[in-house]
């Protein structure tokens, strides 16, 4: 008899789609393929901006949402030579992006993801070609190891990979969400100075407690002027843009000369402005970061491993508790939310 699973799914794309808890068959791995059991799944601002919007992907329904996991390998299909039986794997934020230049060209940039153009993972099982996967930290547990595929590995490329941060740098992390507390570790472990804007005393002083240097409440000041003032006027090397729309005009005015913008988030908006005098007289840096490359992933398993880092877990769901999931994510989590099968 075919064995069943559990999987959450949604047949329309709308702000408050209902989620479907489902059952359909295991999947068998073809060719290629590694059966995985799913552990644990994290969730990211995206799956809620794909649940709301489409983000004009070629949605098929129903969809399975979500991108990033961890699990186990319960089967290999013929000719699989990197995982075996019991191996602890990730899933990679881009399928088949291996390593260099991303594929796509300029007409169509590439956006060929989990939990978008390819279904997701919020299942108990996933089938899917062996490349498409990495190995799974050591160090770190499942809904830990879950955390990294999107949010970590986004900071890290940013940061290591294309940022290229080196002790003494001082890098800002904008708000106290998954890839801003990654970035936040990262460089701190790197030995940058990390300044971290957020609303609130209570999140500032847990986001010093993880490493940062300097809290600033952008409710009760111009976070612009209080990096003036810790920097004695130096700025900030690389800025860690979590907000875009018209925020990015702050980034401009707060990054150093020759200092460097990655741009990640959209909570404002999608279309960033700014003046173009910082830009022209400063000439920074500026770089859109489509999280990253397979090779980048598991330079971060590596490092996470070396270090001992340990990404923040706001909340762990249980699989049928995917509808709050949701809702603590449209409330803004410290760190990251965590659905546990």
């Amino acid at each position: 008899m075919t064995k069943s699973m559990k999987r959450w799914t949604l047949d329309k794309i709308a702000v408050g789609a209902p989620l479907n808890l489902t059952e359909t068959a295991v999947p068998t791995p073809a060719r290629g393929e590694v059966l995985v059991r799913v552990k644990a799944v994290s969730l990211n601002y995206r799956d809620k901006l794909v649940r709301e919007t489409g983000m004009g992907l070629p949605i098929q329904f129903p969809f399975v949402p979500a991108s990033d996991m961890a699990g186990v390998v319960e089967a290999i299909g013929d000719d699989v030579t990197r995982f075996s039986t019991g191996d602890r794997v990730i899933s990679t934020f881009h399928p088949g992006w291996i390593d260099g230049k991303p594929l796509g060209d300029a007409r169509k940039p590439p956006y060929k993801t989990f939990g978008g153009f390819y279904a997701g993972v919020l299942a108990e099982y996933i089938s899917v070609p062996q490349d498409w996967l990495a190995s799974a930290p050591t160090s770190l547990d499942d809904a830990e190891a879950s955390t990294l595929p999107c949010a970590g590995l986004t900071a890290w490329f940013a940061l290591v990979e294309r940022g290229k941060i080196k002790p003494g740098d001082r890098v800002l992390v904008q708000g106290t969400g998954g890839v801003a507390l990654f970035g936040l570790q990262i460089a701190a472990a790197q030995g940058a100075e990390v300044f971290v804007t957020s609303s609130g005393p209570e999140k500032l002083a847990r986001a010093k407690a993880l490493g940062a240097h300097h809290g600033i409440d952008r409710n009760t000041s111009d976070w612009v002027e209080e990096v003036y003032r810790l920097t004695n006027d130096q700025g900030i090397d690389h800025i860690i843009e979590i907000a875009g729309g018209p925020n990015f005009a702050q980034s401009l005015k707060a990054v150093a000369p020759h200092g460097r913008i990655s741009v990640i988030g959209v909570l404002e908006g999608f279309d960033i402005s700014g003046p173009a005098a910082p830009l022209l007289l400063k000439s920074p840096t500026v770089q859109g970061i489509g999280v990253g490359h397979r090779r980048a992933l598991e330079d971060l398993v590596h490092a996470v491993d070396s270090i001992g880092l340990k990404p923040v877990i706001d909340h762990r769901y249980a699989l049928d508790e995917v509808p709050a999931a949701f809702d603590h994510l449209d409330r803004g989590p410290f760190g990251k939310i965590v659905i546990e099968l």
